[in-house]
């Protein structure tokens, strides 16, 4: 569970829905405070249990770069909402909802695209599907396949208990116990508590399974020839870094340690977090505008 590092929302940064033909997604958009739009926008799509709200701590800096930056809520995820059917949480049917995203989102412009932890493998399905073609690509906190150690453990946990025992009981004997022990402070206790509630049961059951079924697509990644970033925490519990590490060789993707860092880099070091980030799509942008205009 990444635990947000402020809930207040920063300037320039504010709630949206984003309408597609799927339905209405929520959002935070955040736009330059000064200064002006003049470069292409981004799309951050958190975790397993997590929100929009993972990445507050880095959207401010992430729009002063000159972009329209919004992270989004996954279909039954807090506060999007979503079907009881299991076959609308797959990797693959939550990506075409990024497809969909991007292209109310991208205004006709390419856009960078971010997924963290699960969102990560989802992200990567819209990549790889070919419907959209993207600015740049960065798994944070990701890995090439399902997640192992003790937060796979945790999801097939989540798996079984879910739809035996229901949110309610699963926050008491599992999430708040963790956020307890932890330290988090009591506002964002409630948010944790208010977010995972309004999940859907089934969404939360499905995702929790695919984040530990899922194959690996680094070969079919690999031949998109997105401009690719991996970015991950020194100490990440969910992939290790060693195994983050080979899938970015394989790729042929840059490589980026954040240092005192865990799972969740966009809520325990924002500032080096969104430096990468800035710098990554800015290095992206000038490679794909000189191709267009030949090197000239």
């Amino acid at each position: 569970m990444s635990t947000p590092r402020f809930l207040t929302l920063p300037p320039g940064v504010a709630p949206q829905k984003i309408e597609t033909p799927q339905g209405s997604f929520a959002a935070l958009e955040a736009l330059p405070v000064s200064g002006v739009v003049e470069r292409w926008p981004a799309l951050l799509v958190p975790g397993l249990t997590g929100s929009k709200e993972d990445f507050i701590a880095i959207l401010q800096t992430l729009a002063q770069s000159g972009r329209r930056v919004l992270a989004v809520d996954l279909r039954g995820q807090y506060e999007t909402p979503g079907p009881d059917d299991p076959s609308a949480y797959t990797c693959a049917a939550l990506g075409a909802d990024i497809d969909l995203l991007a292209q109310a989102t991208g205004g006709g412009e390419p856009i960078h695209l971010v997924g963290h932890s699960f969102g990560g493998l989802v992200t990567r399905e819209a990549v790889v599907d070919g419907r959209t073609k993207f600015a740049s690509f960065t798994l944070m906190g990701s890995g090439p396949a399902a997640i192992v150690g003790r937060r796979a453990h945790h999801s097939r946990t989540l798996m079984k208990e879910v739809p035996e025992q229901g949110l309610e009981e699963v926050w008491h004997s599992r999430f708040e116990p963790e956020a307890l022990n932890a330290g988090v402070p009591d506002d964002i206790l409630a948010f944790l508590r208010k977010r995972l509630l309004a999940n859907s049961p089934t969404a939360l059951a499905c995702m929790a399974e695919q984040v530990v079924t899922m194959h690996d697509r680094t070969e079919e990644l690999r031949q998109v020839e997105v401009p690719t970033l991996v970015l991950y925490g020194e100490h990440d519990d969910g992939w290790p870094p060693e195994t983050q590490s080979e899938m970015a060789a394989a790729l042929g993707a840059e490589s980026v340690v954040v240092p005192g860092a865990a799972h969740s880099p966009a809520v325990e070091a924002p500032e080096t977090t969104a430096a990468a980030l800035v710098r990554f799509w800015n290095a992206a942008e000038s490679r794909l505008l000189d191709s267009r205009s030949g090197g000239m």
